[in-house]
């Protein structure tokens, strides 16, 4: 493409995985992020301090970044369910949701993020209206805030096994929620495609009225194989599914789909992390070459 890709995409990355928590503190990374102005989207999620929070709203004001709000660490850490079968356990999952509302407001966020949570075979249609009822609580209390609520499609049998889930169900649960809720949307991860076995222009396909959002990274889908299942390595990462080719075509997909909006540009944003002693800026910038060549080679 001739044209830049910020005309069409807000490009971002998702804050605690471009610099994990062991890497630097998060204000540090804040900051880093937001002096660098190839990013016009930024992606966070739960502060540990009130005093934290406060001082990443500043910067990210002064940013004039586009910011959203990730509530899947909010789950994935405390090992939360939002369609659990146990109602109190659902409803502890749904409250820190509700809460993620709140503190993404605060931020400047206009919505929040989640995943769906384990299931079981024997149980999946009761799962599936656990989901439902949490979704729906979610989505009407951010309803109120003038927010939207995204699900984020990933794999349902070999690393997260979320019930949403493949492209499919991903598709009927949307056309469910939108039913009762005009503020609901699904995030779709070109990383999530291969441990999901379909295709870009699959997901795409099946999913195209009801994505607000995108990721692209990487992902190694080989038994055995080091950072094996969800664990976003870089583009290029030995025995990945992964890289250059990979992402011009799901640019191409994306145009071909009528996803290049310079009117209001979707978010996309990479998520990709360092992989044991791996250089977390030497990524970052890696990340960024892969962008750009890909975009470039793409028609």
């Amino acid at each position: 493409m001739q044209e830049s890709i910020h005309k069409y995409f807000k490009i971002g990355t998702i804050q605690w995985m471009s610099h994990p928590p062991a890497d630097r503190d998060v204000l540090t990374s804040i900051r880093q992020i937001a002096c660098d102005d190839f990013f016009d989207a930024i992606e966070v999620c739960k502060f540990d301090t009130d005093e934290a929070r406060a001082k990443a709203k500043k910067m990210l004001e002064q940013g004039h970044m586009t910011v959203c709000y990730g509530a899947q660490p909010r789950l994935l850490g405390p090992k939360l369910n939002p369609n659990d079968l146990d109602e109190e356990g659902r409803k502890k999952a749904e409250a820190t949701l509700l809460e993620a509302v709140d503190e993404a407001e605060y931020l400047g966020a206009r919505g929040i993020a989640f995943l769906a949570g384990k299931w079981a075979p024997e149980t999946k249609e009761q799962a599936y209206a656990q989901l439902l009822k949490t979704t729906k609580t979610v989505c009407d209390y951010a309803a109120t805030k003038g927010m939207t609520v995204n699900l984020e499609v990933f794999d349902f049998d070999m690393d997260k096994a979320a019930l949403i889930g493949p492209a499919p169900l991903a598709a009927r649960f949307a056309a469910d929620m939108r039913t009762m809720c005009n503020n609901f949307g699904l995030m779709v991860d070109l990383s999530h495609f291969p441990t999901t076995y379909e295709t870009t222009k699959f997901v795409i396909r099946t999913l195209r009225p009801y994505i607000n959002h995108f990721h692209i990274g990487n992902a190694v889908v080989k038994p055995g194989a080091e950072a094996y299942g969800d664990q976003h390595p870089r583009f290029g990462f030995p025995e990945s599914a992964n890289d250059t080719m990979e992402l011009v075509d799901f640019f191409q997909v994306l145009k071909a789909e009528g996803f290049f909006n310079a009117a209001e540009p979707y978010v996309l944003s990479f998520e990709v992390k360092p992989w044991g002693e791996e250089d977390a800026d030497i990524v970052l910038a890696g990340t960024k070459r892969v962008i750009n060549r890909a975009w470039a080679l793409c028609e």
